[in-house]
């Protein structure tokens, strides 16, 4: 026997529910709102965000299964750490990735995704020059994600937006590191003028040596005792 439309709105509704309240809360960790080990009370999270413990409760799961969220037996859940091996492992292989995304923006970004590309990576310079490293970094995320989207590339987005999820929040900030930002701004320039300059495989290499780069500006934050709420890169 089918379901009533009145039940069926009412599962639809739910659902929609469901999924903004997915979608904050994963904005919330991601953004660093929400600090690695910080516990997420049910009772809490059903009174911010308007849901009941049913919702709660499937949303923190799904979170499980992403890798942002911990639940333990008696303990409730809270925000996953992310340790310096992981951090190192995943920019390895977002360092594949985005050397394909390169690559493939090289050969087939519009006069309109060079456009873009160039705006951000315009931002850059003036930023660190001022000294607002913060902005400098959210730059760079933009500049990353033009590049990607330049790419037309859906799986390495897919794959990439997942893995930033879980790189956003590592503890520690290589845009602290010293001298990291004025040899990230070149890496970057060096980047941007081999996309706009249609050269696939200066492109990528430039990405490639960018993000290896990256790695050992890992290494070398992971004994600094800095707070990320930003990205890397």
């Amino acid at each position: 026997m089918a379901a009533a439309p009145g039940r069926r709105v009412a599962r639809s509704t739910q659902a929609q529910h469901a999924e903004a309240v997915h979608a904050q809360l994963r904005a919330e960790i991601v953004a660093g709102d929400l600090l690695p080990q910080q516990r997420l009370v049910e009772a809490d999270l059903c009174a911010r965000l308007h849901a009941s413990r049913g919702t709660v409760r499937s949303v923190l799961l799904r979170l499980e299964h992403e890798g942002l969220v911990v639940r333990e037996p008696y303990r409730g859940a809270h925000v996953r750490v992310i340790d310096e091996k992981e951090a190192v492992e995943i920019t390895q292989v977002r360092t594949v990735l985005e050397g394909l995304a390169a690559r493939q923006a090289a050969s087939v970004a519009t006069d309109e995704d060079l456009a873009a590309i160039r705006a951000v990576h315009a931002e850059m310079g003036p930023l660190l020059e001022a000294g607002d490293l913060l902005a400098y970094s959210d730059a760079n995320r933009r500049l990353h994600a033009c590049i990607v989207d330049a790419s037309r590339h859906g799986t390495a987005r897919r794959l990439l937006s997942e893995l930033r999820a879980q790189l956003v929040r590592f503890q520690y900030r290589t845009i602290f590191v010293p001298g990291r930002p004025q040899q990230s701004l070149a890496e970057h320039t060096a980047v941007v003028d081999a996309i706009v300059g249609r050269d696939p495989e200066r492109a990528a290499a430039a990405m490639i040596a960018h993000l290896s780069g990256v790695t050992s500006a890992l290494h070398s934050a992971a004994g600094r005792d800095a707070r990320s709420v930003g990205n890397f890169g």
